[in-house]
This record gives structure tokens, sequence and C-alpha cells, in this order.
């Protein structure tokens, strides 16, 4: 039987939107990356941007928890200490408990490192006045956004971008794995993409969600970025005329084909080819709350079949203001802990070598050093922050949004847990984001992929076997709201 409707896939909720400049200040301690020489800031590339969003039911009636906070941050991650003081701070200022508020990050490398244990490296001195100054500009953005609701529809489509690149990289010289671009393995190359109007038809926002690391710019950038982010925000909402709000996809393999830069020009360049392809998206979505239907045939020179925009009819009305699910925890299992005053022991003894190195000029040796020393004072950090037992307990949330479902995991997954939930689910749209929570989780590899010799194996607290659990609790917790 022929197919007679192309449905577009929506969801009709009540949206307020509200957004602030999160730029730190020049001079606050800035390196992401080992193998940088200097500690602070010296400038700024483009403005960091924090997004919130107010989500609920067209009747609040409808749903037990009526508002949900997505919140979306130009930060690598938070620590522990600073997502829960964030966390509170917003629940206080928009009254709201902590399952109806969700914060994820951009993941931009270049926009500074902030947390506890940089305070006493130079640049430091700035980042407790930072983190409360953005505690209390999102506590008033959160509530602006709850302000601003308003009945709106969230058209969704897929484009194609192939910026991003797998990057578990064999370098058979040296016998080891390189993280970057590897032209080897095939990269999900997927971008959803979400047009939010006003029941008046102005467009109100934009989403897109793509799966790349944001490390275009690395150890010789010294400015603060939002990295191929900034510019994919501007191509969009240049034609757009409205925010152009960016989550960032599952992408624990997955970075930029041109990456590993000291070149701003070169994240503009990564963030023009994304927002071109997202702009094409988002120019083939339908009109709002319409799906595309058979009209019938005209005869012509040929016997034509013509197709329409049918406004939405109350059952597909009620079908896209769906609104269910909730923020909960999985347990998963942890790997064993190192000993912290053996890694304590171990990054006086690379700072030792660090500075000797650098007395016999010997600059390659020192930067070597150096980066070994902060492998191990980020291990601190992670072992100073997790929970006693065996079990990390892992944020994850779960909604449904008409004919969307928003899923948001703790950690950095690698891409296949997004590619295999959408192969799963061939007639949903997924819109996937990591890095829910604290950052101290690091990656999930699939479990054939430890041993090998990866960088992210290296800082994962989580053993093997979690990425296949949190797929099949994810998949459960999927099926659970379409019965629903």
């Amino acid at each position: 039987m022929s197919t007679t409707i192309s449905r577009s896939p929506t969801s009709y909720v009540r949206f307020g939107h509200a957004r602030i400049d999160m730029t730190p200040p020049v001079g606050i301690y800035h390196p992401m990356w080992g193998a940088a020489r200097h500690h602070r800031a010296t400038g700024v590339h483009r403005p960091l941007l924090g997004d919130v969003m107010a989500l609920g039911p067209i009747s609040p009636a409808d749903a037990p928890s009526p508002i949900m906070l997505r919140i979306q941050l130009d930060l690598v991650g938070m620590g522990k200490r600073e997502y829960e003081l964030l966390l509170d701070a917003l629940c206080r200022a928009a009254e709201l408990a902590e399952g109806q508020i969700v914060v994820s990050f951009s993941h931009t490398h270049a926009a500074g490192l902030f947390t506890a244990d940089r305070v006493a490296l130079p640049g430091g001195e700035l980042i407790p006045a930072y983190l409360e100054s953005l505690r209390e500009q999102i506590g008033v953005a959160a509530v602006e956004a709850m302000r601003k609701m308003q009945p709106c529809s969230i058209s969704y489509g897929v484009g194609r971008s192939n910026m991003a690149a797998n990057r578990d990289y064999w370098d058979a010289e040296n016998n080891l794995y390189a993280c970057g671009y590897n032209p080897d393995a095939p990269a999900d190359d997927t971008v959803v993409v979400g047009r939010v109007c006003s029941q008046a038809g102005a467009i109100v926002a934009s989403l897109v969600n793509y799966a790349c690391h944001p490390t275009t710019l690395a150890w010789e950038n010294t400015q603060i970025s939002p990295d191929y982010v900034g510019a994919m925000r501007a191509v969009v909402e240049a034609h757009q005329g409205a925010p152009c709000i960016f989550m960032l996809g599952a992408c624990g393999d997955l970075g930029p084909r041109h990456c590993h830069q000291g070149s701003t020009a070169v994240a503009d360049q990564n963030g023009r080819q994304l927002g071109y392809a997202a702009l094409a998206a988002l120019t083939a979505l339908a009109p709002p709350m319409a799906d595309f239907a058979y009209a019938g045939p005209v005869i012509s020179g040929a016997t034509l079949g013509t197709w329409q925009h049918a406004p939405f009819d109350a059952p597909r009305t009620a079908q896209s203001s769906r609104f269910h699910g909730h923020v909960h925890t999985l347990d998963l299992a942890m790997k064993p802990r190192p000993d912290s005053e053996a890694l304590r022991q171990e990054m006086a003894d690379w700072l030792a070598q660090q500075t000797a190195a650098a007395e016999q000029g010997n600059a390659v040796a020192a930067r070597d050093f150096g980066a070994r020393a902060e492998r191990a004072r980020r291990w601190l950090m992670r072992v100073a922050s997790l929970p006693e037992g065996a079990d990390f307990p892992l944020l994850c949330a779960v909604h449904r949004l008409g004919d969307a479902i928003w899923v948001a995991v703790g950690g950095e997954p690698y891409n296949i847990l997004q590619t295999e939930l959408r192969r799963r689910f061939p007639d949903q749209v997924l819109l996937i984001s990591p890095l829910l929570g604290p950052m101290q989780v690091a990656y999930l590899l699939p479990k054939e992929r430890y041993g090998q010799g990866l960088y992210q194996e290296e800082p994962s607290i989580l053993a093997p076997g979690c990425l296949e659990a949190l797929l099949e609790h994810v998949t459960s917790q999927i099926d659970e709201l379409l019965a629903s």
C-alpha cells in the first residue's frame, strides 16, 4: 500500500528561551591541553554563550513535572563541586526540583578549565568570582526563560556534514593509537535540526545537534573560544534571525577532520561548514504544524501526483503535544580507583623532570613532562570526587516531546550510542547529548575497545561493559515512553 502522508516530526510545547554572555575575563586560567605552555587567556576569539530553554506541555495538567529546564553552556564541563553549586543555584532561582533541570555543555576545549584544582595556578585566582557570577547569571536567565514560555512548535529535520571524523588513529610507525583524524574509519555525519516557531509563525530559535568534539583549537591557542560552535551559530542566526542553540552529540571517538590547531580561522571554517549543513536541513522543513499529504492525481501531459502541506488535525496535534520523561541515575561499575598518594608522587616527579628539561633548554621534553604531570593532576581531581563503593551513579535524562525523544547522559560515550539508538528507533527523531552533570566520568568505550591503548580508556572511571549497559537502559526508557 502506498504512503499517502509524509509526517513532519514535531513537538508542540510551551517554550521559552534566554541567553547570557558567559565569557570569562581575559587573564583567567585557560589551558585544557597538557601540551599547552601558557596559563592565562590572552584574548577572546568569540564570546562564550549560555542558553536556557524552558519547556513544558501545552497543558500543564498533562505532565506531573510541568517544566523542564534544558541548559547548554559553552564550557568543557564542570567538576563535581562546581556543578552541584550551579544546580543548587538554579533550583533556588527557578523554584524547581533537581529532576526538572538538565545541564549539558558544548565541551569546547578553548573556554578554560575552571575546577578547584586550578585555583592555585596562574589565572586561577579569577575562577571563583567568575563561577559565582555565572551561577547568578544563569539563575536570572532561567527565570526569564520560564517567564517567556509560550505555545511553540518545534519542527525537526536531518542533514549531513562530514566536518567530523573518527579520531582513533593507529600510528603504525610508532605502534600506538593517537587521538586525531583517522581517514580509515567511517564517522557519523548526522545533523539533527529543530526550528522553534511561535503560533504566529515567527522563528523563536533554531536547534542544532551534532556529534563532534570541539577540539579544533589546541595547545597553541591562547584565546577564549567556543571553537567551531561560535561560527556555526553565527551562520545559522544570520539566516534565521533568531538564536541558534547548539547541542553536542555523542562524540567520544569523533573530532574535527581539521583539528588540534592554533589558528582560530580553522575553527571558524569548521563552524561555517557545519552551519551551512544545518541551514540546508532547516530550509527543507515543512511549515509549522503541517504534514505533507498526497492530494490526488491531476491529468496533464502526464498524470501527475500532487502533494500539499496539510495542517494538523486534532489527533495529530495531540500526538505532537505529548510531554513525558524524567532525570534519574544509572549505577555503572567503576574501574579500580588509583591511589591518591601515588598520583601526587607521580605528578611531583613529572614536574621535577619538566623543570630540569626547561633548565637544559629542551622545550619538547619540558612540554611532554608537563603533559604527563597534567594527566596525574586530572586523575587526582577525579579520585577526590568519586563516590564510595564500586558503582558510579551516572545521570540520565530521557524525555518524549511529541514526535521527538530528547536524551542526555553523563560522561562522553562513543558515537555508537546514538547510531545504535537511531537504528533501533528509525521512526523517531532522537536528540542525544553527552556530558550531563559533572565531567569526572570521562569516556564510555565499547567493551571490545578496552586494552588496546586508546587514550579514552586512560581517563575513564568506568569499567568495560558500561557503554553497553547504558545503551540497553536508554533503549528501555524510550520503549516505556513510546508505550505510554
